[in-house]
């Protein structure tokens, strides 16, 4: 009589934020063991920290693994540097990008998975409602999974590792719809850029304003806790 099947494992990066702890539910549901992987990079907050810790375990993965890179040692970016978080949007990719950040999270992510013996990493990046970053775009996405067959011994020897970004082609409202779907508590999520210490929302940069709209776009109660 042959073994059941073990339950695949997924490395998950998770930030915090609600396309993350979506992620999350999504992975879940597709039958992953999730495995969640936050990184401490020198953010301008810890609370988005706090709350990748508490959204995955409300969202049942079997560990939470926080990785410390100390990325405000190189800044060039207003989450990591002294340069004020823009509130009007604009032209171009913004201040609050962060030089290589997904592909350092993203290597990361893959030397877990390695060790965990996975072959699938979810991350939550988004090309339709997004602020403009170049690493949240599918030709990055798909550059970094030829990346990670090259680089590796399971993708040199093994099944080869999966990176998935199945938020990739939804709207903000699309992610929220799905979230309530599979029940997903926002009011736990914190994505504001310069949320305070107890993880409330400024309201005004970027990320407060296309969480809004994702909100809005849903037609369901925005649960966020402004400041």
């Amino acid at each position: 009589m042959n073994a059941p099947n073990p339950t695949p494992k997924a490395v998950i990066l998770v930030s915090g934020g609600m396309d993350s702890a979506v992620t999350i539910a999504m992975a879940r549901e597709q039958g992953f063991e999730v495995y969640a992987l936050s990184v401490a990079y020198g953010q301008r907050h810890s609370s988005e920290l706090e709350a990748s810790e508490r959204v995955s375990k409300l969202l049942g993965a079997v560990a939470h693994k926080t990785v410390h890179v100390d990325l405000r040692s190189i800044g060039g970016s207003a989450l990591t540097a002294d340069i004020d978080v823009p509130e009007d949007g604009g032209e171009g990719i913004p201040v609050t990008y962060v030089p290589a950040r997904n592909t350092i999270m993203l290597s990361i992510a893959l030397g877990w998975a390695e060790v965990l013996g996975s072959n699938d990493i979810f991350c939550g990046v988004n090309a339709v409602d997004y602020s403009g970053y170049p690493d949240c775009r599918p030709a990055f996405i798909e550059a970094f999974e030829t990346l990670a067959n090259v680089a590796t011994k399971a993708g040199v020897e093994g099944a080869g590792i999966r990176i998935h970004a199945p938020l990739m082609k939804m709207g903000k409202g699309d992610i929220v719809t799905e979230g309530v779907r599979l029940g997903v508590d926002f009011a736990e999520t914190v994505s504001c850029y310069q949320a305070d210490a107890q993880g409330r929302a400024c309201g005004h940069c970027d990320a407060c304003r296309l969480r809004a709209e994702g909100f809005a776009k849903a037609g369901v109660p925005d649960v966020t806790r402004y400041v």
